[in-house]
């Protein structure tokens, strides 16, 4: 056995961990998925829950890294490496349907407050993610684009919780106009008038 095996078992879990939740999603179809016999999972996770808490930094590491690429972007200015990052994700919902959601966000409404483990994970990487913005912000301060009123990490926060409401309200309507109503209420709450 690989790691191309492991991650293969993570690649095909994730995807239908994200179109359907993690209760719903059984080892017999995720190694189905992966084309790998039964005994290759309990190779590689000791349990369903180590395998979760994988999935969960499969899909953080995917966004961290577009979340990188756009905020190393010196092109753009502070808040538009950040509308470049949302932007971007936005297009990823679109090619979904606007059906999946943030399966970060999924993640945490489902399992946060049912296992210790999950609920640890899941707030690093929210916690991971709000430090990126807050950099952005307080870079965006520094530079006069951002009002100086607003704490970074504080509105980093609000702004993660903003938009995964507006991602509930996306699948709801199957429609992007959630995430770009809330978009354009982070640029009215951020710039400097």
């Amino acid at each position: 056995m690989s790691m191309d095996t492991r991650e293969r078992i993570i690649e095909a879990g994730a995807d239908l961990i994200h179109r359907q939740g993690f209760n719903a999603t059984g080892l017999k179809e995720i190694l189905d998925a992966a084309g790998v016999p039964k005994g290759s999972f309990y190779h590689y996770f000791k349990s369903k829950e180590a395998f979760g808490l994988a999935v969960v930094e499969h899909f953080a590491t995917r966004f961290g890294a577009k979340f990188r690429e756009a905020a190393a972007d010196t092109s753009l200015s502070p808040l538009g490496r950040l509308n470049r990052f949302l932007t971007t994700i936005e297009a990823l919902f679109e090619q979904q349907g606007c059906t999946r959601g943030c399966p970060i966000g999924n993640l945490s409404q489902e399992m946060g407050g049912l296992s210790e483990t999950f609920q640890q994970s899941l707030k690093q990487v929210t916690d991971r993610t709000a430090g990126g913005f807050a950099k952005l912000i307080k870079l965006g301060q520094e530079q006069g684009e951002v009002r100086p009123d607003l704490d970074p990490v504080e509105t980093a926060y609000f702004m993660i919780a903003s938009w995964q409401g507006a991602l509930i309200r996306m699948k709801v309507t199957r429609s992007l106009e959630p995430l770009r109503l809330c978009h354009r209420f982070f640029d009215d709450l951020l710039k400097t008038r």
